[in-house]
């Protein structure tokens, strides 16, 4: 949705702003390019990967790009240290990459087979198999109900646990395996049945919910007026925070100034809200990238 972020991020020479998942570089490229011939940009990931691939991309554009390998929920601390503050606007693109879900060693897809992983940076944390091996069957369960909203959440749980016990349970295609013996038969019509237990796993593994919080809750002090933020979401799991953090900083009291004054409460509007509904991919983007089909792109203005 390259062309989405730019209509709404509306970048400009002479502005500061930030890629939270910069990822490969592909949104921070056409910011800088847009935004020639002096605007900055901060990109930022968690994925080591990702940041060797966007330093190899963004070469050309020199001193205008600053790259951190750091979490986009850190982005307050990061900026603050870098002294790129107020910013002319933030662009978070959430979910995994089709790099991390192509890489099998990444573990993120059933696809093909790879180590039960599925952390976004390779280089700390636990991985989906320790935080499987080490939760019980009633966490498990809770992490695919809530992150997943796996209606065999306990059934898969219990099936995991035993194939762990047994030694049955170490890569991606046997936990895929696990869980197509879990789920009834009658559920593997529309979508491949272990997709929500993988989902689940990954969200839990990265804590992916609580670091959009964090950035949800930081990012109007990240913006000088006029700033904008845009976050593209894969699923309502990330696309509900969103629309509601949005609407709750655009909401302003229907009482008289002083009445609201006096009862605390906001007289004038924190952020703007530009799409009012989510923008989607178009057709021929999803021809073009399948993946895009569930992406839906949020965007306010500070006012």
């Amino acid at each position: 949705m390259g062309d989405e972020v730019l209509h709404y991020l509306a970048p400009r020479a002479g502005g500061v702003y930030c890629d939270a998942t910069v990822g490969g570089g592909g949104h921070a490229q056409r910011i800088l390019e847009t935004s020639a011939p002096d605007a900055r940009l901060v990109g930022i990931d968690r994925d080591p990967h990702a940041i060797d691939a966007a330093r190899e991309r963004l070469a050309a554009f020199g001193d205008r790009v600053t790259l951190v390998h750091g979490r986009f929920g850190d982005a307050a601390e990061i900026l603050q240290a870098l002294g790129a503050l107020p910013l002319s606007g933030i662009v978070l693109d959430l979910g995994v990459s089709s790099p991390q879900l192509d890489m099998a060693a990444r573990g993120f897809s059933f696809a093909q087979e790879g180590p039960l992983d599925m952390r976004m940076d390779p280089t700390r944390g636990e991985t989906a198999l320790q935080l499987i091996e080490r939760s019980d069957v009633d966490e498990l369960a809770r992490i695919l109900r809530d992150y997943g909203e796996e209606r065999y959440a306990q059934r898969i749980a219990r099936a995991m646990k035993e194939a762990v016990r047994s030694g049955a349970l170490r890569t991606t295609t046997e936990l895929r395996a696990v869980v197509v013996r879990a789920v009834p038969r009658a559920m593997h019509e529309r979508i491949d049945p272990a997709t929500r237990t993988f989902q689940a796993l990954r969200i839990a593994v990265n804590e992916e919910l609580a670091e959009l919080e964090r950035f949800l809750a930081a990012f109007p002090d990240l913006l000088a007026p006029s700033g904008r933020c845009v976050v593209i979401a894969f699923h309502s799991l990330e696309d509900r925070p969103v629309k509601e953090r949005f609407r709750e900083l655009e909401w302003t009291s229907r009482l008289p100034a002083d009445l609201a004054a006096a009862a605390g409460e906001r007289t004038r509007p924190i952020c703007r809200v530009l799409t009012k509904k989510p923008v989607v991919a178009t057709d021929e983007e999803i021809r073009r990238n399948p993946r895009a089909r569930s992406a839906k792109l949020r965007a306010c203005e500070k006012v």
